[in-house]
């Protein structure tokens, strides 16, 4: 159940390289009102904190080597926000610290095109998803 399915609907995605964010901005905006691209952390955090997201889709790169704290000030900056985390490594033990900070998902971005609107609405649902492409490692 998305958000938008009602013409609704707030997300940011984080991504630092162009071309995939405008793919991704795409796919997006199939299912939310409003899709707001940042480039980079500090953009990310004051948007999260303005613009009250109902998802945040973040290049795990972004966290900079500290996942736990780049985790906690999304939360800390938009709390109710569901959390999907993009990577360009497909490894189950990376799906599980990603779990551990308390992200609600983890996709790899080679899976974008066939998993990204079914694990947005598996996180909007309130439930974990993980990369099918880790799960098959």
């Amino acid at each position: 159940m998305r958000e938008a399915s009602a013409g609704g609907g707030c997300v940011i995605l984080a991504e630092r390289h162009h071309a995939l964010s405008e793919g991704v901005r795409g796919l997006l905006e199939t299912a939310f009102r409003r899709v707001f691209v940042v480039a980079d952390e500090a953009s990310l955090i004051a948007g999260a904190g303005s613009l009250d997201p109902d998802l945040i889709v973040a290049e795990l790169a972004m966290a900079s080597g500290d996942l736990p704290g780049f985790v906690g000030r999304l939360r800390g900056a938009a709390p109710a926000a569901r959390l999907l985390l993009l990577t360009d490594r497909d490894h189950p033990t990376l799906a599980r610290i990603v779990a551990a900070t308390g992200a609600d998902g983890y996709l790899a971005k080679r899976a974008i095109a066939t998993e990204l609107l079914a694990a947005v609405d598996t996180v909007l649902a309130g439930q974990r998803y993980l990369s099918r492409a880790a799960a098959r490692l």
